[in-house]
This record gives C-alpha cells, structure tokens and sequence, in this order.
C-alpha cells in the first residue's frame, strides 16, 4: 500500500530561456509535485522521519529553481526529479513545470511542460550506456535512416544511434538484455527503437532472419561470427554502410581475452570477410577501451555497398 504526497504550485523566480535576454533576470516560475511514496508507517508512529517531509522537498526544489540558471524547462525538471528520486524515498514523481508570465504574444496563462517517471526508469535514465568512440567518431560517415545493431546487448549503441535520430532495429539472443534496453529506451521517449529476439547462429540449413536490403547502416561491436558475414551484406541497402569492431588475435595473447583464438580475427581478417564492400576506413591496433578501461586490441572497419551502377561499371 502506499499513497501521494501533492505540492501545488510552489512559486520562485529562476532564470530560465533561451536567449540571454531570459535568463538575465529571474522570473515568476511555479511547479506542481505529485509523489507516491509509503505513508502508512508515518501514519502509525506519527514519526515525520518515517515519511517525505514535504517543507524539504520545496525547499529543495527552491534551491535547485534558484541556483542555476537553464535554457529549458526541460533541464530544470531533470534537476528536479533527480534530487526527489536521490535525496527522498520517492517511489513515482510526475511534476508540472512553468512559466506564469512568459515573453509569447496571446497566452494569457501559462507555457509549461509535465514529466512523470517511475524509480526504476529513473535508475535506468541514468545508467550510463556510453557508446564506443569509434562510433561516435564514425558517425559524419553514416547515411541516415534505418540502422541495424546486431548482437546489441543492452543497447548502448542502439540508444545512441536512436538519439540521433534514427529508426534501430536491436537483435540478440538475451531475451533479458532486450528488454532492458526497451525499458531505457522508454525511459528515455527514444520511440525509434524496435527490439527483436534473433539466433545469429541457426544451425544448417536455416539462416539468421535480418532481412534483404533492409537497412542503411549495420553495426557490430565485439561479436563475431564469421558465417554471418554475407548475411550481412545482403542486409545492407545500396549504398548502407556496416561498422564493425571487434577483437584482434593480439588481445587474446596480450590480455588473455576472448579466452578461445577463434572469437579474434587474425590480422587482415575483417577486410577479407566484407569482400564486396568498398572499404572507407579500416584500423588495427590499440584502441580505447570501454569506460575508460585499458586499451584493447581491435580490428575497425567501416565499409559501404556499392550502388547499383557502380557494380555495373
């Protein structure tokens, strides 16, 4: 059981806009909190220590309005949830943020924005799932549209490549990973993001289902299955792009990882598995690891399918 703490319109001046010429002088801005949390055990000691103290969550949210100024309403209100979900036994917040005097011509009232967000997805909201550096460094080279990541895990790379604006498919095996990344992906309003249990490895004669010119951009990171190969190819539309890392047979005597050789490929070994593809960029070496981790050993390659004329030719 459990029940709802309400503040309505707690009022503050805080520097929010745009323009310099906003934010250079504070204005009239009001939020309204509704939180569940568990107020049985308060309302049988009668202990304010056993429940949310309301007088300090408008303080706080005073102190966060006031303290720093914001081009959004948006990022005020990631401040605000932050602090309720972090600093107060906050199972669920939904918060009503505005602007009682804004500078638009015609609105009489108001212009705000509302936020509702549970625990859990805040937990996940802030989880950092960053995306490799090669891919982000690799991204000015990726034609938009829709992108396939194989092998995706929990999606670190789905979720960015999403951020960005495109449409993703994320396939693997984990059926536990995927639904992670739905949750994050939710959490985020990331609405590009399409999840898919998929066996990369069917035993013959059945092949992998990822489809026949489907997609503009394929990636992979750190999975390696060589049969998959000309499926993958056959995946990209003319013109798509695939992006694919993995370790190189150095990390395994370097650092003893992947245990087993045939999960690195040689040296040369990723060209040669693209055949068919006009290879834009191709690395091997140390690279930067995940996180900050030491530098691994890896093979990088990004290669584009041809266009149908340029086959012809």
């Amino acid at each position: 059981m459990g029940g709802q703490i309400i503040i309505e319109q707690l009022e503050f001046r805080g520097r929010c806009g745009v323009t310099p010429e906003e934010r250079a002088r504070p204005q009239p801005l009001a939020v309204d909190l509704e939180l569940d949390c568990q107020l049985e055990p308060a309302g049988l000691s009668d202990d304010l220590r056993r429940t949310v103290d309301y007088a300090s969550v408008a303080q706080r949210m005073i102190e966060l309005g006031t303290g720093q100024e914001s081009h959004l309403l948006e990022a005020m209100a990631e401040r605000f949830l932050a602090a309720l979900f972090e600093e107060f036994p906050v199972d669920r917040a939904k918060l009503w943020l505005r602007k009682l005097h804004p500078p638009i011509s015609h609105v009489t009232k108001s212009v705000g924005i509302t936020l509702e967000r549970t625990r859990q997805a805040h937990q996940l909201l802030r989880a950092d799932p960053s995306p490799s550096h090669f891919l982000v460094q690799q991204l000015p080279r990726l034609p938009k549209g829709k992108a396939l990541d194989v092998a995706s895990g929990t999606g670190r790379h789905t979720l960015f490549l999403a951020s960005q604006g495109y449409q993703v498919d994320a396939i693997d095996h984990d059926v536990q990973a995927l639904a992670q990344l739905s949750s994050t992906a939710h959490a985020r309003s990331l609405t590009g993001v399409t999840t898919q249990t998929v066996d990369l490895e069917p035993p013959a004669p059945n092949k992998p289902n990822i489809g026949q010119e489907a997609y503009d951009v394929i990636l992979v990171f750190f999975y390696l299955t060589r049969p998959l190969f000309p499926y993958l190819i056959d995946a990209l539309r003319p013109g798509g792009v695939l992006l694919y890392e993995t370790f190189l047979i150095d990390n395994h005597f370097q650092h003893q990882h992947p245990k087993r050789k045939e999960f690195c490929l040689a040296h040369n070994e990723l060209i040669n598995l693209s055949s068919g593809l006009r290879i834009v960029h191709y690395d091997e070496g140390a690279h930067e690891g995940h996180r900050g981790a030491e530098s691994v050993y890896t093979a990088q390659l990004v290669a584009q399918k041809p266009f149908a004329t340029e086959v012809s030719s």
